[in-house]
């Protein structure tokens, strides 16, 4: 099998310890993946005819292109933001606030909030992605209201977690005096909603749109995480560029040379040999939160117990995170000698932004072999330690490789595993751009909370409640 050559510019993925030749029987044979040649196929045609089209919620896939007007909007309004702001904060749950958590982990210093402001390129940011009061309170006991703004992230304007937020902060707002158009942005629908309404009636927040067509874990690069990046100086352009750039590099159907889709076909051929745990481990604390993003895009995505059919199933693969080295010292021994139900993704960094020495002067004895090292190569010995590791004890895991971590190679991560969790769910024939099993929760939440139109689920709960405990 020949490779074509590959860009210096291009994440990879190596895919050889998913084969025979690393795992012998307990591998995937080359045969094994053409066998599925023609499914894959099936679903790279299903996907490209599907571009663009919001209907099928394939919208996202032309973000890397049709946003030029936005970011120059978005660019203008982050410097505003950056001049007369000490704090930015997201009000948002689940795709709304896990991309814009992810970017700022990845492309900030770890301790960007403790840096003085002279060293940080925009403000304080924080994510408040839960309703736990106490998560609240010791928010607000970190900023200054008078000099902090606040993104409002809801497609509908409906979520009661995100909308909950919001009210409290108006509240807040109101009796400091301050005027809420001056310290709020909305990212919502272009022209329905509540916070359509919301901002009319405070006399003209700024919006931004969350496009149809794109959900809430394929929204990262929408305005939902462009504006948070932008605001802390992230570069969005080189983040675009690299969607584009692995965008480019997926375009064809040949499974042998779309990274995607053959990493579809693996986890697909994974799936149906009961392999239903997915463990995504970066080595990088900088990707430790690419870890929780890429869990719900694969979780809501794939866990579906119906066919585009009508048939009834259960698939999916459930997702688990993991961080190198850290859980060296608390899951791989599962992973090791455990069950043979896992993939293990490694996430590879082949340059550091810091290289940190390791000094001779006390590395006697035991410890010699460490000094006049750095800890960039003790950390990428320790990865393909514990790849080597998984290997000889026949366990499919593959790689994927970052030269570095900067804005332009995570925006081609993240269009990869879109694509991927695209291309696996047309394979699996579900509809991979859907949330029903999220619904029945959120409709329970309401009936509880006495909102109108739910009360025949209200006295459902109550009955619920009345049924005998087991409660030790």
């Amino acid at each position: 099998m020949k490779q074509k050559q590959i860009s210096p510019q291009a994440v990879t993925v190596d895919f050889t310890n998913m084969t025979k030749k690393a795992l012998k029987d307990k591998g995937i044979s080359e045969e094994r993946i053409l066998e599925e040649e023609t499914r894959a196929k099936k679903a790279f045609a299903q996907v490209q005819e599907s571009r663009g089209q919001n209907a099928a919620m394939m919208g996202w896939t032309e973000l890397p292109y049709s946003q030029e007007e936005i970011v120059e909007d978005i660019l203008e309004t982050a410097k505003n933001i950056r001049k007369k702001f000490d704090a930015f904060v997201v009000l948002g749950i689940g795709g709304s606030a896990l991309g814009p958590q992810m970017a700022a982990s990845a492309l900030l210093h770890l301790h960007y909030n403790e840096l003085p402001r002279q060293k940080r390129r925009g403000p304080r940011f924080y994510v408040e992605d839960n309703i736990d009061p106490v998560r609240m309170r010791d928010l607000l006991d970190v900023i200054d209201l008078k000099k902090t703004c606040f993104n409002v992230i809801s497609k509908s304007g409906a979520t009661s977690e995100t909308m909950t937020q919001l009210l409290i902060i108006l509240d807040l707002l109101n009796k400091a005096k301050l005027d809420p158009k001056d310290h709020l942005i909305f990212t919502t629908d272009a022209k329905k909603g509540n916070l359509v309404k919301l901002s009319e009636k405070l006399g003209g927040v700024k919006r931004y749109i969350l496009p149809d067509g794109v959900g809430g874990r394929f929204s990262e690069l929408s305005p939902v995480g462009l504006l948070p990046a932008a605001v802390t100086g992230c570069d969005i352009c080189a983040l675009l560029r690299g969607a584009a750039f692995m965008d480019d590099r997926c375009k064809s159907d040949n499974v042998f040379e779309n990274p995607a889709l053959m990493s579809a076909v693996m986890q697909y051929i994974a799936i149906c040999e009961g392999k239903n745990i997915g463990v995504m481990m970066p080595y990088s604390d900088n990707l430790r939160y690419l870890s929780d993003w890429y869990a719900q895009l694969w979780a809501e995505s794939l866990g579906k117990n119906k066919r585009l059919t009508g048939e009834s199933c259960n698939v999916g693969q459930t997702p688990v995170k993991a961080l190198g080295v850290t859980d060296q010292h608390s899951q791989v021994q599962l992973y090791t000698e455990g069950p043979f139900d896992k993939v293990v993704t490694f996430l590879s960094v082949e340059s550091y932004n810091s290289k940190m020495p390791i000094s001779k002067t006390y590395a006697d004895g035991e410890l010699s072999f460490l000094g006049g090292h750095t800890m960039e190569e003790l950390i990428q010995a320790e990865n393909s330690a514990t790849a080597y590791a998984l290997k000889k004890a026949g366990r499919l895991n593959y790689t994927i490789r970052l030269p570095q971590v900067n804005a332009f190679y995570l925006g081609q991560v993240l269009f990869l595993f879109e694509l991927q969790t695209a291309y696996a769910g047309a394979m699996l024939q579900i509809n991979a751009f859907d949330q029903p099993g999220v619904e029945a929760g959120k409709q329970a939440t309401f009936a509880l909370l006495g909102k109108e139109g739910y009360e025949k689920l209200r006295e459902e709960l109550s009955d619920d409640e009345s049924d005998p405990k087991y409660v030790i």
